[in-house]
């Protein structure tokens, strides 16, 4: 329920570690009674593992992230806001347990929204009842997840089906499914247990990869037969490659069980909404292309209890509504806008005359980032880099012209969309090439974004043949020993590809001074290796360079550069051919002019911001000069729209 905030301005000790053990009761969580948990640094309270035991992935949306800590360990989200870092505290009393968070989003980075810190602070009280407490003193960031993960199958469990199927002899023991059993369990969520002849192999067995584990859910009645292409849910135990299982399916939660002859995993119930009974269809089959059945169920049918949704409004709760099981509320700004629909949308207004399509928005979305990834090569055209092709153009509304895009807007206000920090202080200094600062350019950061993401259209995917052995350069950045220092500097002496690897100095005994890391922070230019790639220099202008393997740090030097250690290999660009082929079209034909479309995104009814117009045409010009420098002038860009004056706005 919510209740008048009461804050304790004594916090207590600042924890040093996240591990805190309790001195005077055991606190009851989840049908145990622990008498130690983990204070993570994003906000929450774990027991049994830190917080490496679930996580978000870094381009999650939140909105669709509070599932991934059901069933993972118990744990109370104060605040969980992935990337905020800061102290600690916790201060224990006979009764209760205060636990502190005083946290900054991250701030001065390239990905980052603030160049200074911002304040969170909050706390959580853990009585000895079992009784928690969330409150709130102050709060910068408004993205968040909040509430509490016993884990699922402590509280009401109501069996749902169990299916039989006699031996199969000619089917391996843990392929051959003796029974399945699924219940509901808290009222939230499906249980489903495949129990085999013989033991399920353990994780990091070599024995799991390939092998999966699937029922199928139909909802509609009359019930069809066993057809993959008829079933409204699908869950499907998968054995991965590193010898993990995962579950995999719309509504599959994480966490997969193995014990003995068992496997368990567990779904959201309210993937079946509006269903007042489920036909279910058992099978176990490979991953493989050809995907063969070992073993299948007779089908199950069964009524479905009500089943509720863990995501709940925080501030309409009540005490009468008992205690709380899994259950929480997520803080998220606007969705991402489909990155396909605003190419489509682009395109169809104003034409397939885009090369590339950047997009710029005047809100915040969904994303703890400021910056975006982007969809690498879209469509064929290109060969010899390492890839086969790309992304299909049609499925951007392209007949061909389009050749990569950003995967979602960078808001204006974003670090990487201002022209320059507020402070000169924040700059990089000028002898410093291997700092992640921005440069003392305009729209350093934006820079760093472009280049790199739309670089990704030709880079850095590529292998070389040395002798007999293949020598991986990548994959998706270059390999920090590779040798790739800027052939046309943008702004400093020396700079390290936009893509990835090194400047490297051979120190003659064995080790190397790193003089520019393969982090593309400030803005640089693209390597020899690069503009080949990209069919802007001739493959005798690309010099020899080397990769450094088996690196190991060994000090620095006299001016606080990193020295390493590592055995060199040289590269030559036929060494490179021989792996990836010959680039296509060949330098001679290879395209010259690129033309990139700057979209801005608005909020469905509102005019772009003064802002948002402002900065989008300053990293235009800025990009247009970018590139000539970077490219030595063998290649330039324009943002042009051909046809002028027409409103484009995406329908999300």
């Amino acid at each position: 329920e919510v209740l008048p905030l009461e804050w304790d301005d004594d916090f207590g000790e600042r924890l040093e570690e996240s591990q805190v053990t309790l001195r005077d009761f055991t606190f009851p969580m989840s049908g145990r009674d622990w008498d130690a948990f983990f204070v993570n640094q994003h906000g929450t309270i774990s027991f049994g593992a830190g917080e490496r035991a679930f996580s978000i992935g870094r381009f999650a949306e939140l909105r669709e992230s509070g599932d991934d800590i059901i069933n993972t360990v118990p744990v109370i989200s104060a605040f969980l806001k992935p990337r905020m870092s800061g102290p600690r505290y916790v201060k224990q009393l006979e009764d209760r347990v205060v636990v502190t968070w005083t946290l900054t989003e991250p701030y001065g980075g390239v990905f980052d929204f603030t160049w200074t810190p911002t304040v969170n602070r909050f706390q959580a009280v853990l009585h000895r009842d079992g009784t928690i407490e969330l409150s709130y003193d102050e709060l910068a960031a408004q993205d968040a997840i909040v509430g509490v993960y016993p884990l699922p199958g402590s509280g009401a469990r109501v069996p749902l089906f169990t299916m039989a199927d006699a031996e199969d002899p000619f089917v391996p023991g843990a392929r051959d499914v003796r029974a399945v059993r699924a219940s509901v369990v808290d009222g939230i969520g499906v249980e489903v247990t495949f129990e085999t002849r013989s033991p399920v192999p353990p994780e990091r067995d070599p024995r799991v990869a390939g092998t999966a584990y699937r029922i199928l859910f139909d909802l509609d009645a009359p019930f069809a037969p066993h057809d993959t292409a008829d079933a409204d849910v699908v869950w499907m135990i998968e054995g991965t490659d590193d010898g993990s299982y995962e579950a995999s399916g719309r509504g599959a939660l994480p966490g997969v069980r193995v014990d003995g002859r068992t496997i368990t995993m567990l779904g959201r119930g309210d993937v079946f909404e509006g269903a007042d009974s489920v036909a279910a269809f058992v099978d176990v089959t490979s991953l493989s292309r050809a995907r063969p059945i070992f073993d299948r169920l007779a089908p199950a049918v069964a009524a479905l209890p009500p089943l509720r949704d863990p995501e709940v409004d925080l501030s309409a709760a009540s005490a009468e509504q008992g205690a709380a099981g899994v259950r929480y509320e997520v803080f998220h700004h606007v969705g991402r806008p489909d990155t396909e629909g605003m190419a489509c949308t682009v395109i169809r207004a104003l034409g397939d005359q885009f090369d590339f399509l950047v997009y710029f928005s005047d809100f915040r979305i969904d994303n703890q980032e400021g910056g975006t990834p982007s969809t690498g090569a879209i469509g064929s055209t290109v060969r010899g880099y390492g890839r086969a092709g790309g992304r299909s153009p049609a499925r951007y509304c392209s007949d061909g012209r389009l050749q990569a895009t950003y995967i979602q807007p960078v808001p204006i206000s974003a670090n990487q969309a201002m022209r320059e920090p507020p402070d000169e202080d924040m700059l990089a200094p000028p002898g410093d090439p291997t700092s992640r600062k921005p440069g003392a350019g305009p729209y350093d950061f934006a820079m760093t974004q472009m280049s790199h993401e739309l670089g990704h259209r030709w880079a850095a995917f590529a292998s070389a043949i040395v002798g007999n052995d293949t020598i991986r350069l990548g994959p998706t950045h270059w390999r920090l020993g590779l040798q790739a220092p800027a052939a046309f500097p943008y702004r400093r002496p020396v700079e390290a590809s936009t893509m990835g690897g090194a400047v490297w100095q051979e120190n003659g005994d064995g080790t190397y001074t790193l003089l520019a890391d393969n982090f593309y922070v400030p803005a640089s230019g693209y390597s020899h290796l690069d503009l080949y790639l990209m069919g802007l220099l001739p493959p005798s202008e690309v010099p020899d360079f080397f990769v450094l393997t088996n690196l190991s740090r060994a000090g620095t030097d006299a001016q606080g550069r990193p020295v390493y250690t590592g055995d060199k290999v040289t590269i030559t660009i036929e060494d490179f051919i021989a792996a990836n082929g010959q680039r296509w079209p060949p330098f001679e034909e290879s395209q010259r002019q690129f033309n990139t479309g700057f979209v801005g995104i608005v909020l469905n009814g509102q005019e772009p911001s003064p802002e948002l117009i402002e900065r989008m045409n300053g990293i235009r010009e800025t990009w247009i000069d970018y590139w000539s420098k970077a490219t030595g002038g063998v290649a330039t860009m324009t943002a042009t729209v051909e046809r002028a004056g027409v409103s484009v706005r995406t329908p999300r």
